[in-house]
């Protein structure tokens, strides 16, 4: 949490905009992934109604992070933040002109990972944070970071990124440069 806090800050300090993104439920899902729910079950679909429904724990923001009413919150209903019907977050991003992202969150190698993966295949500069991302282990941890890092951006650690950010905006390079 520290980190992913530290960086929002650096951030917000060097012109970049912060968004977070809440995974929600939604009882449309159960028919348009209906998939996930044939793999988790009766019992899976009802802890994660109950967990990721509005005012539940894991649709909530995690009470750490510092979130400032400049940032923005975008809601989204599957692992990919980008994938078709799950959110707004490439109307958003498009919207402000951004095209650089860094990823933090958990779980590395679920939605962090998934989110980082289609932003990449949708032209965005994307890094993940190696130590701004968690996963249940260190192994699916690093095997997310090794697997992202091969084909499809960046990593870097929360103190290399917000070395880039500080550096970019002295030499008023953009963020990716």
């Amino acid at each position: 949490m520290p980190n992913i806090n530290r960086l929002a800050q650096a951030v917000r300090a060097t012109g970049g905009t912060v968004v977070w993104i809440q995974t929600a439920y939604t009882d449309e899902t159960l028919t348009s992934w209906s998939t996930l729910y044939d793999m988790v079950g009766s019992k899976g679909a009802e802890k994660r109604k109950r967990s990721l429904s509005v005012g539940g724990k894991g649709y909530d923001l995690w009470p750490d992070l510092k979130v400032e009413a400049a940032d923005l919150i975008v809601e989204k209903m599957r692992y990919s933040a980008f994938i078709q019907g799950s959110s707004d977050l490439a109307a958003v991003l498009q919207a402000r002109g951004l095209d650089t992202l860094l990823i933090t969150g958990t779980v590395t190698n679920v939605c962090c990972e998934s989110t980082a993966r289609d932003a990449m295949m949708l032209n965005y500069k994307v890094v993940m944070i190696t130590d701004g991302n968690a996963a249940v282990t260190d192994e699916d941890h690093n095997a997310a970071l090794a697997n992202f890092y091969l084909t499809f951006g960046d990593i870097m650690s929360t103190d290399f990124a917000i070395e880039r950010l500080k550096r970019n905006v002295q030499k008023g390079l953009a963020a990716a440069e």
